[in-house]
């Protein structure tokens, strides 16, 4: 089968097309033919070993010390499973799925095995696939989304609060501005000029375009303030937060996720109360340019890549 694979750490042309052995399920194992995945900042951060310093090490050992141990990245996918491990009993053959790879990866391939019963969020976990998304679309789903769920659950985002999200137009911006939206938020969002419309569309009450204004100096105080993408500190929020005002980053730890997150999005997006934002499609021919693309920083919501061309 054909693989993305990296053999080395560095810039996106590391990456290369290569024939490699299909997988066989284990038992507790389903074999999944990939037709969609995405370049998550996570993958970009693995092939360029970008990671802040004090996680160097422990980042070092997990990856490789010299080269990697896992050469296919991929954090995310969705696809139809061609195969089941003797064990498997959740799901059948020909059954549509997405979600995460777990901490073996491998969605930049035509073929990868994730564990069927979602116990273990480090080995992957996979729920049927929304019907009314393509796999592209699907694929973008389950790293930001849960990671958005998870904070708003973390932080008890309620009915009537007002939450400022900083970075409203990535990956887990875009989906934490609709997921605080359908707990009852009044959303404030803060995001570059050329986003301001695509975030006021996803259910932000007010957007803020950082290139003009500062959020610290507009008076307003906030329940929650969650920061999205790493560039709002709390020693800059404390000002716009409340007396018992919550600050929350999507660095900071929150609870394991579980199978039955992944599947309370699926519904979301079923009922149309969730939806991915698609900003570049690339065929797996072209992952260089795509992982090129997200190296920028700009990308709104998700890049997915075609993996299956049928």
């Amino acid at each position: 089968m054909k693989a993305v694979v990296y053999e080395k750490y560095g810039s996106p042309e590391v990456l290369h097309l290569k024939e490699v052995e299909k997988p066989t399920p284990k038992d507790n194992e389903v074999l999944i033919n990939v037709y969609a995945t995405t370049v998550h900042v996570g993958d970009t951060r693995m092939r360029s070993f970008r990671v802040p310093l004090k996680y160097w090490l422990p980042m070092r050992l997990f990856l490789g010390i010299t080269k990697p141990k896992r050469t296919i990245l991929g954090m995310e996918l969705s696809g139809v499973i061609e195969a089941l491990g003797k064990d498997v009993t959740r799901f059948k053959k020909g059954d549509e799925v997405f979600g995460l790879t777990g901490f073996d990866f491998g969605g930049y391939a035509e073929y990868t095995c994730i564990g069927a019963d979602g116990g273990d969020e480090n080995k992957g976990m996979i729920a049927l696939k929304p019907s009314n998304l393509s796999f592209e679309e699907a694929a973008a789903v389950p790293a930001g989304a849960l990671t958005a769920l998870a904070h708003m659950r973390k932080v008890n985002i309620t009915k009537g609060q007002k939450i400022l999200i900083y970075g409203a137009s990535g990956s887990v911006g875009t989906y934490a501005v609709q997921i605080a939206n359908y707990f009852g938020a009044e959303v404030t969002g803060v995001c570059s000029t050329s986003n301001v419309a695509l975030v006021k569309s996803l259910g932000a009450t007010t957007v803020i375009d950082y290139t003009t204004e500062d959020f610290t100096k507009r008076g307003e105080v906030y329940d929650v303030v969650f920061d999205a993408v790493f560039k709002a500190p709390k020693s800059r929020c404390k000002k716009v937060l409340k007396e018992n005002g919550v600050y929350d980053s999507s660095h900071m730890k929150v609870p394991k996720q579980k199978i039955e997150d992944l599947t309370f999005l699926k519904n979301l997006i079923e009922k149309n109360r969730l939806k991915p934002v698609i900003d570049q499609v690339y065929p797996l021919e072209q992952i260089v340019n795509a992982h090129r693309y997200v190296d920028k920083g700009h990308k709104k919501g998700n890049v997915t890549i075609t993996v299956h061309h049928g």
